[in-house]
């Protein structure tokens, strides 16, 4: 778990109870206020599925993937050639937020996928989807911001697809003109693809940067 590495930050307020809401559905974190947590390199997170509250975190040391320094294993470039799958972007984000919090242990709450939904209605958050026929067999996803993206979690039900997923986000990244990717923070599987920590004081200087271009995470699919 990453958050003995994390401090909560102050700066962003918790979002106030929704009165309009009759249906017992988790209260959202409204679209503008994620998106200027972002913009401060503040990320939220949950204790637990069901826990109702929202704890705001700022890295003291982050993790980012300097997008041309990601690699994956020549194992993996072996399956995206030869094997019979399928890869889409935002084709059905639910499925894989959904599928990255069925985990015995998991931050990403019911509010958080809630959340995260509406964002992604706006645009501004993604998925990458890998198919094996109709069955959803990994996915990656994340929040965007100008020319930054913001992964936020992966998960697979079959052996390299997570792999495969972050093959294909790097490549939409790439080819729509994103600056930054922050994966929040380093650990020895992210560094199989290049990731690296540096300070928060270099993060503020790569994050401004990115604010201050543009980027389109397009939606797309195909084989491979």
């Amino acid at each position: 778990m990453w958050k003995p590495h994390s401090q909560p930050s102050k700066n962003v307020p918790e979002a106030p109870d929704n009165p309009d809401n009759k249906e017992n559905q988790p209260r959202i974190v409204p679209p503008e206020l994620l998106l200027q947590a972002y913009a401060q390199g503040v990320f939220p997170m949950a204790e637990s599925r069901d826990d109702p509250e929202i704890n705001w975190y700022s890295a003291r040391r982050r993790g980012i993937i300097p997008l041309d320094e990601f690699r994956v294993s020549k194992k993996v470039r072996r399956l995206i050639r030869n094997k019979p799958y399928r890869w889409s972007a935002n084709r059905d984000f639910r499925s894989v937020i959904e599928g990255c919090a069925d985990r015995e242990s998991t931050w990403i709450s019911d509010r958080i996928i809630a959340s995260f939904e509406a964002l992604h209605k706006l645009g501004h958050a993604h998925s990458v989807e890998i198919w094996q026929d109709d069955r959803l067999v990994a996915g990656v996803y994340g929040a965007s911001l100008r020319a930054a993206f913001f992964a936020e979690s992966m998960f697979q039900r079959a052996p390299e697809m997570a792999k495969v997923a972050l093959w294909h986000c790097h490549k939409i990244l790439v080819d729509g003109g994103f600056r930054l990717w922050d994966v929040q923070f380093h650990t020895a599987h992210l560094a199989r693809f290049g990731c690296r920590e540096i300070s928060a004081k270099e993060y503020r200087r790569l994050l401004a940067r990115a604010l201050r271009q543009n980027a389109d995470f397009a939606d797309s699919e195909g084989a491979f």
